[in-house]
C-alpha cells in the first residue's frame, strides 16, 4: 500500500520525517516529496503549505504522481473547547466553515461536493486505538484565534470539536480524485482564551512528537 502523508508547516515535516524508514527525497510535479516505508508499507510524504489553495494543489500534486492508496492530512489544529492543548483528533466529517456557493446551497458545501467530507469508517474505535478523540474537524483560510470566530464556527457546526486552515481542501481534493483521506492533528491551543497565541507559541516548545507517534501507529495499522 502507498501511503501519503500531507502537512503544512515545516515544523510538522521536520517531526513526519523522524517516524519514516529510510526517507529519500524526490522532486515532482514542482513539489519536493520524502518518500520511505513504515510498517511494511510505502509513505510518501510532502510540506503543502499554509491554506486551502496551496494545500488542495499540493494535494492533487501527490496524487498524480504517486498515486497514493490513501492521503492522511496531520500537524496542527486550533480547539473548540470539546479538545484540549496535546489532545489528539481524528475526524470523523470534515468541513468548511467559510464556504458559501449561494442562494440554493448549504453553508460549507463547495460547489459539486458535499457539505460534510467523510472520515474513515470506524471512526471511533480508530481513534480509541490512537489515544484520539473522534469529532469534525471545521476548516477555512483563517487562523482562527478570537472568541467570535470561535463562536461563529460553533453555531454552524455545534458539533466541532477543533479547526484547522488545511484539511477541507484536502478533503475535497481527495474526494474529487476518488482517493480515501484521513485527518489526525494535535491540538496546539484554545482560540478566544486571551493567551492563545502564547499557548500557540509555547506548543513548539513541547514538540508533539506523540501526534506523529499516532500517525506512525494509524499507517501500521492500514491494511489489517
Amino acid at each position: 500500500m502507498t501511503v501519503g502523508v500531507i502537512v503544512a508547516m515545516g515544523k510538522e515535516l521536520a517531526l513526519l520525517l523522524d517516524i519514516l524508514e529510510a526517507p529519500a527525497k524526490t522532486e515532482a510535479k514542482g513539489y519536493e516529496f520524502h518518500v520511505g516505508e513504515l510498517g511494511g508499507h510505502k509513505v510518501v510524504a510532502m510540506q503543502c503549505g499554509i491554506g486551502k489553495v496551496n494545500s488542495a494543489i499540493g494535494a492533487t500534486a501527490m496524487i498524480e504522481a504517486f498515486a497514493p492508496d490513501c492521503v492522511i492530512n496531520s500537524g496542527v489544529a486550533g480547539g473548540t473547547g470539546a479538545a484540549g492543548i496535546l489532545d489528539l483528533v481524528l475526524a470523523s466529517r470534515i468541513a468548511y466553515h467559510d464556504v458559501w456557493c449561494g442562494p440554493g446551497t448549504e453553508w460549507g458545501e463547495a460547489a459539486g461536493c458535499p457539505r460534510f467530507f467523510p472520515g474513515p469508517e470506524g471512526c471511533e474505535e480508530l481513534a480509541a486505538s490512537l489515544g484520539a478523540k473522534a469529532g469534525l474537524i471545521a476548516s477555512g483560510d483563517i487562523f482562527v484565534s478570537r472568541e467570535q470566530d470561535v463562536e461563529r464556527i460553533l453555531a454552524l457546526y455545534p458539533e466541532a470539536i477543533a479547526v484547522d486552515m488545511e484539511s477541507a481542501a484536502i478533503a475535497q481534493a481527495c474526494w474529487l480524485k476518488g482517493v480515501p483521506m484521513m485527518c489526525l492533528r494535535v491540538v496546539s491551543d484554545t482560540p478566544g482564551q486571551a493567551d492563545n497565541i502564547s499557548q500557540y507559541a509555547n506548543f513548539w516548545d513541547d514538540a508533539p512528537r506523540h501526534t506523529f507517534s499516532a500517525v506512525k501507529r494509524l499507517i501500521m495499522q492500514l491494511g489489517k
